[in-house]
């Protein structure tokens, strides 16, 4: 078991958004650490999706699908949950659909990380929280080099301006809040493009390619030359679960430069849209490709810097980009095969990640 696990076994955990893709994951990690988890969701959005695969309420202490912006609810279920570390996933977490629902895009990425932020404040319980936003938090500039943690903050679609109102939001409740509270430490994970098995979102590059590859119809994309720092869902959880561990540790330091981290593929060479498809027809027939251009403002190259996770916490994916492709193929194989293999593949692959560490 790494040092990390260590610290985070048999803790009490408050998660928001667990019926999500990312969300699934991260529950199977902290259940192999014997945590005890209260979930806290709106229901899953797609079919099939995720949670309902794995059909293991069990999982959970507490299984609450309620919203986020519900401040009194999710205090009433914080309070009973009463937990040491707070991971706070819930969000609108898609750019096309951020166009289309701006208003419910800031509603639930700023305000509701405020509801959990001040729920949080109030227990004496919680000691660490870790709020994920997202690696498009940075005023993008189509820079060639990885944006680090003390890059400029912006966003020109809602969904990443949503976001970096978040880490706004963060550091206020970090830098003045908590300590009209109970003093919790507070970060955010900045995540590269998260792939992996068991995710149906809209307008996601892999549900795409699957969506299309089981329909027998072309996949149509918008820019194959767009650059993202693609990692696996485990990848992701390891940074998360790490940050956790070291807001635990009474000797780390949650000033302004340790509390927000960026967390994505150890990967030095990017790799765009065009060569992920590419990658991702090495295991099955792919679909034909349609390039279908968007008007709409979105990010054509975008790099993490991910070596102060590296190097101040030892987060580092032992997976490269090739393996997550590979894994990701793998686990959709395995489903549409026959989706009750599907669980097992998941469970598989937690522990493939947790060896190689």
């Amino acid at each position: 078991m790494a040092e990390f696990e260590q610290a985070l076994r048999k803790q009490k955990v408050f998660l928001t958004g667990h019926t999500g893709f990312t969300g699934n994951w991260l529950t199977e990690w902290l259940s192999a650490l014997d945590c005890s988890i209260a979930g806290y969701s709106l229901a899953p959005e797609t079919t099939p999706n995720l949670f309902t695969i794995l059909e293991r309420k069990d999982r959970f202490a507490q299984h609450d699908i309620a919203n986020i912006e519900d401040h009194a609810q999710v205090r009433k279920a914080m309070e009973a949950a009463q937990p040491t570390i707070v991971f706070h996933l819930a969000a609108q977490p898609l750019v096309r659909r951020s166009f289309r629902e701006p208003l419910e895009t800031f509603a639930t990425n700023v305000l509701g990380t405020a509801s959990v932020l001040e729920a949080a404040r109030s227990l004496e319980s919680v000691k660490a929280i870790v709020c994920i936003t997202t690696d498009k938090v940075y005023e993008n500039r189509e820079w060639a080099h990885p944006y680090r943690e003390n890059d400029r903050l912006g966003g020109k679609d809602p969904y990443s301006a949503s976001k970096a109102c978040a880490e706004i939001v963060a550091s206020c409740y970090r830098e003045t809040m908590a300590g009209l509270g109970n003093s919790a430490k507070i970060a955010t994970a900045r995540g590269g493009n998260i792939i992996g098995g068991g995710d149906w979102s809209e307008d996601r590059i892999v549900p795409d390619y699957y969506r299309a590859l089981i329909a027998g119809e072309p996949l149509r994309i918008r820019n194959p030359e767009a650059i993202r720092p693609w990692q696996h869902v485990l990848s992701a959880c390891h940074g998360y679960l790490a940050i956790a561990a070291d807001l635990l540790n009474p000797k780390s330091n949650n000033s302004d430069d340790a509390a927000s981290w960026n967390i994505g593929p150890s990967d030095p060479a990017p790799v765009s849209v065009g060569e992920l498809i590419e990658q991702l027809g090495q295991y099955s027939t792919p679909p034909d490709v349609v390039v279908e251009p968007s008007n709409l403002t979105e990010t054509n190259i975008l790099k993490l810097d991910t070596n102060k996770a590296a190097t101040r916490l030892d987060v580092r994916s032992p997976w490269s980009t090739r393996e997550t492709v590979r894994r990701t193929a793998e686990w959709y194989a395995a489903y549409y095969e026959d989706a009750d293999n599907a669980a097992q593949k998941l469970l598989t692959q937690l522990q493939d990640y947790r060896n190689a560490l």
